[in-house]
């Protein structure tokens, strides 16, 4: 078999071993999965492992306090969220924790424009480079983080590519009436994913319809862990 041949192979068994048996059926969803080409946003240290189940580091040297934990999710969280966000070809949509840019360009198949907020200066330039080496241009990839950005508008979708303790009021604000929000919430060894839509009164209702774990978005509150 040659490369080619193996690269298709291995992408067919994501889809089909890994990602549809995590109920994402949506086709368009497994089409694009097909198209946006993951091996191109591994890090080369890694590309072996573009297709196989697990959280691919994006840092292949010693890890620092600025870079530990920072990886590429596995494919069938990518392609869940994805799927639960129903992303319209209209939307505007805000990701936290770009990493390689792999996720903000299935999140560009599908809306009108992304801002994709990335804290590590590092990460944010290989990830431009990513994009545009995909031919991927309705993307923003923006060194920031995320948990304290000023964003000067509101958004249709925002998803946050790792977890978080709690989602902040402040990214809540952030959602257009109708809009949607993805995290994965939660301690290891639970976490629940949370969607979240806003009401047009303002309200948001959320449900949690499945467990998984996520390495946590940097500067991201932190429950105390003081008793008395």
């Amino acid at each position: 078999m040659n490369t080619t041949n193996a690269l298709e192979h291995a992408r067919f068994n994501m889809i089909e071993q890994q990602i549809r048996p995590w109920d994402v059926l949506q086709a368009s969803i497994l089409e694009l999965l097909a198209v946006v080409k993951r091996e191109d946003f591994v890090p080369l240290a890694h590309k072996a492992l573009a297709f196989v189940d697990m959280e691919i580091p994006l840092y292949s040297g010693p890890e620092t306090a600025g870079n530990a934990g920072q990886c590429m999710l596995t494919p069938r969280v990518e392609a869940r969220m994805l799927q639960e966000m129903n992303i319209k070809p209209t939307d505007r949509v805000l990701e936290i924790g770009t990493g390689s840019g792999y996720m903000a360009a299935l999140l560009a198949y599908r809306a009108a424009h992304v801002l994709s907020l990335e804290i590590d200066a590092d990460l944010a330039r290989i990830a431009q480079g990513n994009l545009q080496k995909a031919g991927i241009s309705n993307v923003d990839v923006r060194q920031a983080d995320g948990a304290s950005a000023k964003l000067e508008s509101t958004f249709d979708v925002i998803v946050l590519s790792g977890s978080v303790d709690h989602i902040p009021a402040a990214l809540l604000a952030q959602l257009k009436p109708g809009g949607r929000l993805g995290a994965i919430v939660g301690d290891e060894p639970m976490m629940r994913a949370h969607i979240v839509t806003m009401g047009d009164d303002g309200k948001a209702t959320a449900r949690q319809p499945w467990d998984t774990v996520a390495p946590r978005l940097l500067n991201f509150p932190q429950p105390s862990r003081f008793s008395f």
